[in-house]
Formats: structure tokens, sequence, C-alpha cells
């Protein structure tokens, strides 16, 4: 009898749970200006909710559905703060210190993940001058899962030096050098997780969708750091999130999909095809390009900077270079990211937000001519020409018929480069900086590295 009267008290309306809201709605964050962003969370089904916010507008109310689960749409007004929430219904919350400006999410693996405490030394210089009040972080813990999830743990957190110490230092500087040009509040959401596969930063159906990124979804290889299966990490942290309105997605990812490197294009567009679908946004992806690093294979990490230079046809995208930001070859975390972090903004600043940055894109191949025993290439992105940093140009190889590539000479001419070598008179093909850990020295006159780059398309003899 006792055991049947408990289980009736659990059933009593006044056993239900009082309205609550998901992690990544709470005080101190940031809300994309000049949007409608949406307020949800749970209650008891009938409850009714009030939602009111202090920048304005009439309260909103809502009747919880029997599902347990509520939401409302709020339009938010130009950047500024800080404003309050209020929600209530049999209970009340009040979220503080609202700020309304510009969010982005952050994501990708270990390179994303770096942090001023995990060794970044330009982060590390930070911190003594970190506090920024109009900078906000939230940093969601590691989760995977077999399916979508409802929420996250983690929580907003104003940027200063504690905060800073564990946040992502290519998110921050982006973010830093946004809100020092835009001069309006800044979210950052840290999602990534070192060492892991972008198949499972997708829905595992839509990973699974094509035969080649079939084959890379279960091909990716078993590792103690991270896990394997397709999906579970866009289960586990991108799901509960993806009613929380974004300015737009900065990426840093592909040195584990070295497995399979010929289907890194398709997952690419897969992956933002497939966010921008549940953000309901057509927002901007601007990406960064694996760094060198002596792997052991000699094409596989090449494969994938060519596959990442391809997904530049991606709406809205744009990708960082990073082969002249590399101390030493030999490890895969370079410990610099304040300008891979600037780069990023630059693309962010002049693509989205229409600002004068100047040059921002890297001098990108475009065609070739062959001219007798040598090949002159030309290049977009390189208005006032390119340049050597050292005396000697590096990284060119050239082939004739036999494709067989030998080392080649270089000379610059404006914004063109003749390429040749001795003992290839009848030339076909030319690569630059194509192998996994090239130290190239050709930029742009303003100083942007040449994007790696092969004139051919031949088998490079990856397995499928």
């Amino acid at each position: 009898m006792k055991r049947i009267l408990f289980f009736l008290l659990l059933l009593a309306p006044e056993a239900w749970a009082n309205v609550s809201l998901p992690a990544i709605l709470g005080s101190d964050m940031v809300l994309q200006q000049q949007s409608q962003v949406t307020i949800w969370g749970w209650a008891n089904p009938t409850e009714r909710i009030t939602v009111t916010a202090s920048w304005g507008g009439q309260p909103i109310s809502v009747t919880c559905s029997d599902q347990a689960t509520w939401k409302v749409v709020l339009q938010t007004p130009k950047a500024g703060g800080p404003y309050d929430i209020t929600i209530a219904a049999d209970n009340k919350i009040v979220l503080k210190n609202i700020l309304i400006g510009e969010v982005w999410v952050c994501s990708g693996q270990s390179n994303m993940e770096m942090t001023a405490g995990g060794g970044v030394k330009d982060a590390q210089a930070e911190l003594p001058t970190a506090y920024n009040p109009k900078i906000r972080f939230f940093k969601i813990t590691k989760t995977a899962a077999n399916a979508p999830q409802d929420n996250i743990r983690g929580q907003w957190a104003t940027c200063d030096s504690i905060s800073l110490k564990n946040f992502s230092a290519v998110g921050y500087f982006f973010g830093k050098k946004l809100q020092n040009t835009l001069n309006v509040p800044i979210g950052l959401i840290d999602m990534s997780w070192g060492g892991s596969y972008m198949d499972t930063w997708l829905p595992e159906a839509i990973a699974m969708l094509y035969p080649e990124t079939r084959h890379s979804a279960q091909t990716m290889p078993k590792v103690p750091w991270c896990p394997n299966k397709p999906g579970v990490l866009y289960n586990g942290m991108v799901a509960p999130i993806t009613s929380f309105a974004i300015a737009g997605v900065i990426w840093y990812q592909g040195e584990s999909n070295r497995h399979d490197a010929p289907a890194y294009h398709k997952l690419t567009h897969l992956m933002v095809d497939s966010w921008r679908g549940l953000w309901q946004k057509d927002f901007p992806f601007y990406f960064v390009q694996i760094a060198p690093y002596t792997y052991n294979g000699k094409f596989q990490t090449a494969a994938v900077r060519e596959a990442q230079t391809k997904a530049m046809d991606i709406p809205k995208s744009g990708m960082v270079v990073t082969t002249d930001l590399v101390d030493n070859l030999k490890d895969i975390h370079p410990v610099y990211k304040k300008e891979v972090g600037n780069r990023l903004a630059g693309w962010a600043l002049a693509e989205t937000y229409g600002q004068n940055v100047g040059l921002y894109k890297s001098p990108q191949y475009q065609s070739m001519q062959v001219e007798g025993n040598k090949i002159r290439l030309t290049f977009d992105n390189a208005p006032n020409g390119l340049q050597a940093k050292s005396e000697v140009l590096t990284e060119f190889e050239i082939a004739g018929g036999d494709r067989v590539f030998s080392k080649a000479q270089a000379k610059i001419k404006g914004n063109t480069v003749e390429v040749w070598a001795k003992d290839v008179q009848k030339p076909v093909a030319v690569r630059f900086s194509f192998r996994d850990a090239p130290e190239p020295n050709l930029f742009s006159k303003e100083g942007l590295p040449v994007i790696p780059f092969r004139t051919d398309d031949w088998d490079l003899g990856l397995k499928q």
C-alpha cells in the first residue's frame, strides 16, 4: 500500500518539475542582434508560461504542450545591453546581464579546442589583460550520444583570465578581433573535441547517404580519445543548441579524416548543409586548412587540404591557410593561434559584416600555360603581385608525360610564377606544397601564403 501511495505522489501535479531552461539559455549570455530568437524549455503540461524581455515589447505567453515542452520567439534589438529576461509560471526564472550582439560557434577538433591552459603561447600572453565584459564564452562539455539530445552541459561566462584559460584560443582571437572592429558584444560557443572525425559531427543518416561518405563513416579508426561512430557528436553537442540563434560558424578540423581524404569534400558539404537546415539559416562558414605536420603518408594530408580548398565552393564560405604558422613540423598542434583567429576574422569582417579589411584571401592557383620547357602559373587574389620570403622559391615540383615529378626551380613575374626543371623538357603539370609537411615561402605582397595546389588530377594511390 505504501508503494502505491508513493507512486501516486510522483504522478501528482505538485510533484512535477517547475519551468526550466536548457543550459545554453542563461545569465551572462549573448543573443543574436536583430533576430528572431527562441526561448524554450520544459514545464508541466498545460502550464501557462509568460516571457518578458527588458528591452521592450509586450510579454509573450504560451501554454506548455502535452510533451512538457514550450517555446516562444522574441525579436531582439540592435546590439546593446545589459538586459534581463523573466520567465514566469508556477515558478519564476530571471536571466540577468544579457547582451545583444553577434554569436558564433567555434567547432572542430584539437586545434580549435586548444587553450591557453593547454599551451597556446599567444593566448597565455593575453591572460593578464583578458577581461572584456563584451565578450562572453560558452564551452560545451564533451558529450557523445546515440540519439539527439535536448540539452548540454556548460554555462555562460564573461571573458577574463579564468574563463579564457580553458576556452578555444582560436575562437577567442577571432571574437576579440570582431569585438574590437565592430564594437558590439560577441558571444562565442566552443563546441570542439580533440581528434574528432567530421563524420561524427553530422547526423548519422546524412553521413551514410552517399557511397563515399558511407565508406568514410564505416572506416573511421578506433582511437581512445574520441568516438568513431557517425552522428554521435551531432547528437550530443550540436542538436541541443540548434534553436539558439547564431551569426555563423568557424571550423578547424580535418587531421583525423586522413583515413579517407577523398570523401572530405562531400562530407563538408553535407555537414554545412545539414547544420544550416537545422538552424534554418544560411549562415557563413569559415574554416582553417590543416597545418603542415610530419605524418607517415606522403599525400594523405595533401589530399585533405585539396578537399578543403575545393570546399570553398560552398556558398558563404572561406578558408584560412596556415602553411606559414607552424613552428615545429613534428607537432600536430601549432602553439600559436592568434594569427589563425585573426585571419578567420578577416573573412567574417569582409564577407559577413562588409568591413574594409584589405586583402584577406590567400592567393589561389587559377591557370597554367606551357611555354617551351617552362610552365607559367597565374593566381587569383594577388592584385599587387607575389613575393618570396627567401631568395629561392621552395615546394615546387614539375612533371612531364611520364608523371614523374622533379624538384623545380621557380621565378616570380608579377602575379605569375614560372616553373621549370632541367630534366623535364616537356612539362605538363606542376605541384606546389603538395605533401604532408611542406615549408613554402610564396606569399602575396600583403603577406598571405599561397594555397597549396596541383594542376593535375592524377590518381594519388589513396585507398577508398
